[in-house]
């Protein structure tokens, strides 16, 4: 079917919303239109829809903006979190793959067993890009006391021009004991590990790109510890896996052991204070979420 619709003009787009139910002052909302596109806007006002594409009675432009200023502060906090899980997560990597294999061991493909050869030749091609494209200090640095014997970086700081996905194509490819050496450091196993940083990496992208997270059912699912090796993940709450909210306890817990002053979780709690009307089950949270062990300190 060829898409025929014309594009509206923030006064038509307006008027629409405003046919379809929406109550909010027409001015009002035009500022928010010319602000937020449309089809973001309308992103949060799903939940509202009736079957026939109007709003059910009632909803209004103050609620659904509080919905969207929520989300994006939100979105800010989990990349407040997945920046320090990130950082810690490339530091204790390269301290125990460079430990092993020295400096440059990256630069062996036998060195990351789990790699194909196809996976490892793309894995060490985008290091080497990010490499020739840097202009950061460090990295001309380098180029300008060693760059007669070596073309690459040692380890220590190549992860610092690594991308989130980057690290964890080098923590997938590398073997199981330096996996489990470095999940043994943030308190959990290689594989339950390994799929947290997966979720988080696809949060990451989520908030990067400004999308909306708070209700969202994750693409990407981090598992949950078994029951019987960790109880608190499992009761008195359940600890769902298909929501933020298990991605917010996760990076609760990655934090606690990166910086235990930290106040972040605290901040979770305030933010969801501020905004006492979202609805937190749409985020994964059962009504008893606060008699979680996990949550029990905050």
């Amino acid at each position: 079917m060829e898409y025929k619709k014309p594009p509206l003009s923030f006064e038509e787009q307006a008027n629409q919303l405003l046919h379809r139910g929406l109550v909010s002052d027409r001015d009002e909302l035009i500022v928010r239109l010319k602000a937020v596109n449309y089809y973001r806007l309308s992103g949060y006002l799903y939940t509202y829809r009736n079957a026939d594409d109007t709003y059910r009675k009632g909803t209004t432009l103050h609620e659904v903006w509080r919905r969207y200023t929520f989300d994006r502060r939100l979105r800010m906090h989990m990349l407040d979190a997945i920046e320090r899980i990130e950082v810690a997560v490339r530091t204790r990597l390269a301290y125990v793959f460079s430990h092993k294999f020295g400096p440059f061991g990256h630069l062996e493909s036998k060195n990351l067993p789990c790699f194909s050869k196809d996976q490892y030749e793309k894995w060490r091609l985008a290091l080497a890009d990010e490499f020739k494209r840097s202009r950061e200090t460090f990295v001309q640095h380098f180029r300008d006391k060693y760059g007669d014997s070596h073309e690459a970086l040692p380890l220590w700081m190549a992860v610092e021009l690594m991308a989130f996905g980057t690290m964890l194509r080098m923590y997938g490819g590398v073997d199981a004991h330096i996996q489990a050496e470095v999940s043994a450091a943030f308190g959990f196993p290689d594989r339950v590990f390994h799929s947290w940083l997966m979720a988080i990496n696809g949060v990451r992208n989520i908030c990067a790109h400004h999308q909306r997270l708070w209700n969202r059912a994750l693409g990407l699912k981090p598992l949950i510890p078994r029951k019987r090796k960790y109880p608190g993940w499992h009761e008195p709450v359940s600890m769902t896996n298909s929501r933020i909210f298990s991605i917010i306890t996760i990076s609760k817990h990655l934090i606690s052991k990166i910086d235990p002053e930290s106040c972040w979780a605290r901040r979770f709690v305030a933010l969801l204070d501020k905004y006492p009307e979202i609805p937190k089950t749409q985020m994964g949270m059962p009504d008893n979420w606060c008699e979680s062990p996990l949550w029990r300190d905050v």
